[in-house]
């Protein structure tokens, strides 16, 4: 059975799009994520934007969207802003209890940004030793 509501779901006075989700491995911070916003509606309103990772391989099974951080941002109508996140170590990490350690597998992470669980805008990044 699917959910009444989905997570972040709410009602809002506007309507918000999402565009040119990107994901740059290359930061010595960790992964650097942006999404641009855009107030597509006629009112001011403030939008809570989301950032949900799923591993695609590795040590152990992980959730498929989990929540790894979000922005709450307010924008004028016909406003657009680019809203960054960064994903350090300790989001991309998990507890693996074969190990009784925290690990960062070598894979493919599936990134998606939105106003609610149901994102739809995905990109890609892969984690590689170095």
């Amino acid at each position: 059975m699917a959910p009444a509501y989905w997570f972040g779901h709410g009602l809002g006075y506007s309507r918000f799009e999402y565009a040119n989700l990107t994901a740059d491995s290359s930061s010595a911070d960790g992964v650097a994520v942006s999404v641009e916003v855009t107030n597509a509606g006629s009112r001011d309103a403030d939008e809570v934007v989301q950032l949900y990772i799923h591993q695609r391989h590795g040590s152990a099974s992980r959730p498929i969207r989990e929540l790894k951080g979000f922005r709450r941002v307010a924008l004028g109508a016909g406003e657009s802003r680019t809203v960054e996140f960064t994903l350090g170590p300790a989001e991309l990490r998990h507890w693996n209890a074969a190990a009784r350690d925290w690990v960062i597998d070598e894979t493919t992470f599936d990134v998606w940004a939105g106003g609610d669980s149901t994102a739809g805008l995905t990109t890609t990044f892969d984690v590689t030793r170095t």
